[in-house]
Parts: C-alpha cells; structure tokens; sequence
C-alpha cells in the first residue's frame, strides 16, 4: 500500500510530540510521547484546536461517570491522553485513508467522538453513537488530541472544516453538532415555546440549532446576563435570568397559563431538571443532554400522573455534523464571543481550571498546541 507520507524525525513531523496523560482524578502531566506512526486506512492529524468541555473537567475531578462505581463501568482509562472536540490537518496516511475519507495532505478535518465498533448490534442497526464497546478519543481506546499530533483510527469518523475559519472554530463543530442532536430530538413544531436551560456551549449550540427550526417562541435561561446576551445573538427571542425572575412564572404567564412545549437541559445542574418539568405543558417534551457530577432527584409523578411528558436523552452528535459546520463556516454565529479563551498545551491546567470557574467570564475554553 502506498504510503503518502511517513512519520519520521523531520521539521515536518517530528519523532516525539507533547501530550496530556491522565493518571487518575486531579493527575493531568504534560508528557514527550512518540508521535504515533499510522497504520494502513488511518491518518495522523496535527492538532490545530481541542476544545474543553465540561466532561473533561468533571472527568478530571473524578465523577463516578467517568471512573465507575458499583453501579456504573469505567469510561475513563488512566495513560490516555484526553481530548474529544478537535479539529486538526492531515499531515501523514496511505492512499486508501485519504481516498476513503475524500481528503488530502493538508486539509482539516474534525473527527465524532465516537469510534464505533460497527459490528455490534447498534451499529448494525445503524444507531452508531449508541455503539456497544463505545469506544471514544481521549476517554476510552483511544488518546485525545490534547496533544500536538493525534490519530484518527480507520473506524472513526471524519469531516472536512474549511481551513479558513479560526482553529477554536472548527473544533466548535463537535460541541454544536451534539447540540443540534438535542434540538432534533425535540421534534419542535413552527408553533412551539422552547425553553433552553444554560447559555453554556451546548445552551447556546441549543439556541442556535433550535432558531433554525424557528419555533414561534425560542426562550434562554441563565444565571448570567453576559451569556444571555450570546443568546440573543444566537437566536433567543426572550432571555431569562433566573437570579432575578422565577422562569416557571414566566413562562406560564408567556403562554396562556399552560408552559413550554419543549425543554432542552444543558446546565448539568440537578436544581434544572426539576425546574424544566415544572415549566413544561402536559404533553410537553423534556430532552436531556447534560453529563451530571451528582445524582438528580425528582418526581417522577410530574412526568406520568400530572403531565404524561415525553422524557428523552440524547448523546453525541450523530447525523448533525454537517449542518453543524455549514452554520459555523457561514458566520452566522458570534464564535469570537462564544470561543472566548485560548491556551498553548504547556497550559492546559490552566484551561481546565478556567472552565471550572464560574467567574471566570469564560464560555468556551480551547487548548491551541501551536500557540506554544
């Protein structure tokens, strides 16, 4: 099999690269590591931005999630490197890899956090993100990009991202698809109040994925008046800071008494889960997407009794990464405002930190490698 291009210890490519290692809970080092060479249908990427998430820091502080209980696997793995919303260039892979993939040397691409097995029964089935083994960069099976090279293996999943648009940018496109996912399982009608819960990343991804399906009222809810203003700009018809107003109220008093048609949680706070249920209409569709670090507790009897709701999960980003870029490429979001802090990798203890701290006025946090 042709081989493109070849690792070797070049200005290009060079023998040893820079990467996070996981060691446990609170133990992130910044390590040499050998940059991985690609075997026959993968390529290696240089790491143009990784964003980091809320997972990754609630991964960091050691959420049972991530590192399992008795009642939960383990998801995260100790010598792995994290690291799931990048973007990056194709600097190395054979001939069948980039033909696969429709790329070339030098183009960007992004890749889903899922890398599915595609032989267990979900992928057969065709529901990919649901895959049994589930395996992802930068949790389980394989190293992230926090790192200055990573490998995309021949089972993930890629898409182009103009190698114009900022590198935070393109690293956005995972976020934002995994919002839209949420906002399609909401199944919002032209008639709908939608109620997002978090101006956070994914509230915010919500927002402007829920304003294309144009619902007659799109409703954002936070703590802070600065991301409620991202809202606005990325869609939001009405912004409700609920320090200030209790948004049950509000929302009843906005529609006739009855409550929201469709509430999409994207706060990761217990305290929104219940609040959604008791704003949502009978009937109404609650969706879940965030990642909890604690166990949420509610009646259930809303949900059934009283309401007869539609509760639904969602996970990943699965058939929404198109879109997704093609609204980040078209500039029709405020990405300079919602990408608000960049770091080099030598600093990614500070980017994690900063994602922690509420006060920090941060939105979205990337770690840049080049910036070094």
């Amino acid at each position: 099999m042709e081989v493109i291009s070849t690792v070797s210890p070049t200005p290009e490519i060079p023998a040893t690269m820079r990467a996070v290692v996981v060691h446990g809970p609170g133990d992130y080092r910044l390590e040499e590591r050998p940059v991985p060479q690609p075997g026959p249908g993968e390529l290696l990427l240089r790491v143009d931005a990784v964003g980091v998430c809320a997972s990754d820091l609630k991964c960091y502080h050691g959420a049972a999630k991530f590192w399992g209980d008795e009642h939960r696997p383990a998801w995260a793995q100790a010598g792995i490197t994290p690291g799931h919303e990048f973007a990056g260039t194709v600097v190395a892979g054979d001939t069948a890899a980039l033909e696969r993939r429709g790329a070339a040397l030098g183009d960007r691409l992004a890749c889903e956090q899922i890398v599915p097995c595609w032989e267990c029964r979900y992928c057969l089935r065709g529901n990919y993100w649901m895959c049994g083994p589930h395996d992802m960069f930068g949790f389980k099976g394989f190293d992230g990009a926090m790192a200055d090279y990573v490998l995309v293996p021949e089972r993930a999943l890629t898409h182009h991202v103009s190698g114009d648009i900022a590198p935070q940018h393109a690293a956005f496109s995972e976020p934002l698809s995994c919002s839209m996912h949420a906002v399609e399982r909401g199944r919002i009608q032209l008639d709908d109040t939608v109620v997002v819960a978090g101006a956070g990343p994914i509230g915010l991804g919500a927002i402007a994925g829920a304003r294309q399906k144009n619902p007659f009222r799109l409703i954002a809810l936070d703590m802070s008046d600065d991301k409620l203003e991202l809202a606005r700009k990325a869609g939001a018809d009405i912004l409700i800071n609920i320090t200030r107003e209790d948004a049950v109220a509000r929302v009843r008093e906005l529609t006739d008494g009855y409550g929201a048609d469709v509430y999409i949680e994207a706060t990761g706070h217990p305290s929104a889960v219940a609040q959604g249920l008791d704003l949502l209409r009978k009937l109404g569709t609650f969706v879940e997407y965030s990642v909890f670090k604690d166990d949420v507790t509610v009646d259930w009897s809303i949900i059934s009794d009283d309401k007869e709701l539609d509760v639904l999960g969602a996970h990943l980003g699965p058939h929404c990464w198109r879109p997704a870029i093609k609204l980040i490429e078209s500039g029709a979001l405020p990405l300079d405002e919602i990408c608000t802090h960049q770091f080099p990798l030598e600093r990614f203890q500070e980017a994690l930190d900063l994602v922690g701290d509420s006060s920090g006025g941060s939105v979205k946090v990337s770690i840049l490698p080049s910036l070094g």
